[in-house]
């Protein structure tokens, strides 16, 4: 299986969704780290099964909370370019996938 690259950004997407959901609820944040985790096997293992949003840059949503997974395939590894909750803006997406 291919590793998994954060990029900065994308990293901070996610701790700070780790941050909120721990803040609501003592264990959430956990439980979304766990989701996110199982999410990125998924991807791992068959990244062609995600639909592509902006020129190779696909999306894998998580399935408890509303978030998605923004990656880029490549040879070596798979590149994650955002942690975005399902109602933030789509052009940040856009830019970061640039």
């Amino acid at each position: 299986m291919k590793r998994v690259i954060f990029r900065p950004e994308a990293r901070w997407d996610a701790l700070d969704a780790y941050a909120w959901y721990e803040s609501q609820a003592p264990g959430l944040g956990a439980e979304f780290r766990d989701e996110l985790e199982a999410t990125l096997d998924a991807i791992r293992e068959s990244p062609k099964v995600y639909p592509v949003l902006l020129r190779d840059t696909r999306r894998a949503r998580l399935r408890r909370f509303p978030y998605g997974v923004f990656f880029r395939e490549y040879d070596e590894a798979i590149v994650v370019v955002a942690v975005l909750h399902g109602r933030r803006d789509p052009k940040l997406v856009k830019r970061r996938a640039e």
